[in-house]
C-alpha cells in the first residue's frame, strides 16, 4: 500500500476517512504560523516535536531573545513535548487528561464544591494543584485542577505547566482558557476560507491546497489588521469581510488612462469603502 493511501485515516469521532491538520497561531495577534496536514488520528509525541523543532528554529532565528509559551489541548500533552520545551527554554500550558490518581486527589474538593452549590444555588469553581510524575516522565511536573460544580454536575479539568510562579487561577482562566480565541481562528481558516476541502487524490496535493488557503488567511488577516481598523469591520469575521467588502457587484469601465469602478447608488457602505480604499493607497483617512 502506498504512502498516499495511508495518509487519509478513518477517525471514529467523525465517522469517516479524513485529515486532521495541525494549526499553529501567534496567541496575541492571531497571525498564522503554519498549518501542517496530517492523517486523521491523534499525533504522537515524536510527530508533534518534529513540527515544533522547525517552528521554534525559525522563530529563534528571527527573534533570538523572544520568550515562547506553548499552549494547546490535551492532544499535545506528551512526555516528548514536555522534555522538548524544557530542553529549549520554552514554557508550556497544556490540557491534561485526568488520570485516576489525580481524580482521587481532588475528590474531596469535588464533594465540597457540590455541597456549596446545593447551598448557594450558583456555579462553584475552585482550583488546586499538585506535583505529579507518571511512570514515563523524567520528573515531577506541576498539574493544576479546575474543580467546578454547576447545574449539570461536576466539571473537573486538568492542565499541566512548567510555569513556576504564576497563580494557578490566572494560569487556567487567563493563559489556558485564552486558547478559545485560537478556536475562532481555526474556524475562520476552516469554515470561512473552506480549507477543509481536501478532496484531491494525493496527500501532497492536499497539503499544497492547504497552503493556498493559509495564504488566503494571511492576506485577509493583514487586510483586517491594517485597513479595517477605523471601520465597522475592524473585528469582523472573514466571511463578513468576504461577502460585504470583497464579493460585491460593480461595473468596470476601462478608459484610456484609468480604470473606473462604479458601485450601485444603493450600496450601503460607500463611506466605509472610501476609508478602506484610501488606507490601501497609503493616503490615510480623511
Amino acid at each position: 500500500m502506498s504512502f498516499e493511501k495511508l495518509t487519509c485515516v478513518f477517525n471514529a469521532y467523525h465517522g469517516d476517512y479524513c485529515y486532521m491538520p495541525i494549526h499553529i497561531y501567534e496567541g496575541q495577534s492571531g497571525k498564522l504560523i503554519t498549518t501542517v496536514l496530517r492523517p486523521g488520528k491523534r499525533p504522537t509525541g515524536k510527530q508533534i516535536v518534529s513540527i515544533l523543532k522547525r517552528v521554534v528554529k525559525k522563530i529563534r532565528q528571527a527573534w533570538p531573545e523572544v520568550g515562547i509559551i506553548l499552549r494547546g489541548d490535551s492532544y499535545y500533552s506528551c512526555p516528548e513535548v514536555f522534555d522538548f520545551c524544557e530542553d529549549n527554554d520554552m514554557k508550556y500550558v497544556l490540557g491534561f487528561n485526568p488520570l485516576s490518581p489525580l481524580l482521587r486527589q481532588v475528590k474531596p474538593l469535588i464533594e465540597e464544591a457540590s455541597q456549596r452549590f446545593d447551598q448557594e444555588k450558583h456555579p462553584v469553581r475552585m482550583f488546586a494543584e499538585t506535583l505529579y510524575k507518571a511512570k514515563s516522565w523524567t520528573k515531577k511536573r506541576r498539574v493544576i485542577a479546575k474543580v467546578e460544580y454547576n447545574a449539570f454536575g461536576p466539571n473537573t479539568r486538568f492542565i499541566i505547566t512548567n510555569l513556576k510562579h504564576w497563580n494557578r487561577r490566572f494560569i487556567y482562566q487567563t493563559v489556558y482558557s485564552g486558547r478559545g480565541a485560537m478556536e475562532l481562528m481555526i474556524k475562520e481558516h476552516k469554515n470561512h476560507l473552506l480549507s477543509d476541502r481536501t478532496s484531491c487524490t494525493s496527500f501532497s496535493a492536499n497539503q499544497f491546497r492547504l497552503f493556498l488557503h493559509s495564504a488566503a488567511y494571511v492576506l485577509l488577516h493583514t487586510f483586517r489588521t491594517l485597513h479595517l481598523k477605523a471601520t465597522e469591520w475592524a473585528s469582523a469575521q472573514f466571511d463578513t469581510i468576504r461577502l460585504k467588502i470583497i464579493k460585491i457587484g460593480a461595473r468596470i469601465r476601462q478608459l484610456s488612462r484609468k480604470i473606473r469602478i462604479h458601485l450601485p447608488t444603493s450600496f450601503a457602505w460607500k463611506g466605509e469603502l472610501q476609508k478602506i480604499w484610501l488606507s490601501c493607497c497609503g493616503a490615510g483617512y480623511t
